[in-house]
């Protein structure tokens, strides 16, 4: 098992089925695991503010009998007055852990490669493994099994759509993503789930067309057409996601008996539907309680008390 969690294309099947397992334990007998990280230190280092990493990670460490460090922006500098690899360094010597949520991917790549402490990817422009580990356990939970379902993500081919690649192509999923024109997943991205697909028994679609993604899924998936960073692009995106929105007409095509993701926060009349969000089909509450428990599941496997 890597000693950092920084993309999930990192890990195996076996790997993730680990982590997994240990989240649905954690979910059922959180008492049992209380001293699981005493006496363990979380750094959380945040570039973009966050209610669910920034609650979920220091309630989870806590509930784990260690303490979590909150690092903003104005309490950390990465870039100005001192480099990433010093900052890792330092931070190895005082703490337990590293969680960094961040702009560039290869900040979390640097805070990787120099510390000596696990690192676990908050979220990056690139990815956002931890969310969809919670994910993958929330649809587990919902549908009883992974491998054969399919799984449709509509709109930005952004650090979610990337995630969601890599985690449904490991553990057998089909996967596919529905974009507007000019917003596709990076293609190297889309290469790696393909090949994890072939190993898997999965697969991998990329389309421009919604009703295509959505056609008999299981599982309908989508996020904020402008994400923090992007505001200055926030009405050309309006207009060009026009069509992705997941309304009850795009639910039909699912499968009837389809659920609905978000990884919150959610606008709702934009890229979803206030009738799907906070309807019957939705489960986006269950999947934000379950970044607790698949967060804990993170810390015990890397800085858990052997």
């Amino acid at each position: 098992m890597p000693r950092h969690f920084v993309s999930l294309a990192d890990h195996t099947a076996e790997d993730l089925r680990a982590y997994l397992d240990l989240a649905r334990q954690l979910k059922l007998y959180p008492a049992a695991f209380k001293e699981a990280c005493a006496g363990r230190t979380l750094a959380m280092i945040f570039q973009k503010p966050s209610l669910r990493t920034r609650v979920s990670f220091q309630t989870g460490i806590f509930q784990l009998g260690g303490q979590g460090i909150y690092l903003g922006p104005k309490d950390i500098q990465l870039h100005r007055g001192e480099t990433i690899a010093d900052t890792a360094r330092v931070l190895s010597r005082y703490v337990d852990g590293i969680m960094a949520r961040v702009f560039a991917h290869a900040d979390v790549l640097d805070l990787a490669a120099h510390a000596s402490v696990p690192v676990i990817n908050g979220l990056s422009d690139l990815l956002h493994p931890a969310q969809v580990l919670a994910d993958l356990q929330t649809i587990e939970e919902k549908k009883g099994r992974l491998a054969g379902l399919k799984l449709a993500f509509l709109g930005d081919g952004n650090n979610m759509a990337h995630s969601l690649l890599h985690g449904g192509a490991i553990m057998g999923m089909s996967v596919a993503i529905g974009h507007p024109r000019g917003y596709a997943p990076d293609p190297e991205v889309v290469t790696r789930a393909r090949e994890l697909a072939a190993a898997s028994g999965g697969s991998v679609l990329v389309t421009e067309d919604p009703r295509e993604a959505v056609a008999e899924a299981d599982v309908v998936y989508t996020d904020v057409w402008a994400s923090m960073g992007q505001e200055a692009e926030r009405e050309e995106r309006l207009a060009r996601f026009q069509g992705f929105q997941v309304d009850g007409a795009l639910m039909a095509l699912a499968d009837p008996a389809a659920i609905f993701m978000h990884c919150l926060p959610a606008h709702r009349g934009e890229e979803v539907a206030a009738e799907v969000i906070d309807g019957p089909a939705s489960v986006v509450f269950d999947q934000a309680e379950n970044r607790l428990h698949a967060q804990k599941a993170i810390m015990i496997r890397l800085m858990g008390r052997r």
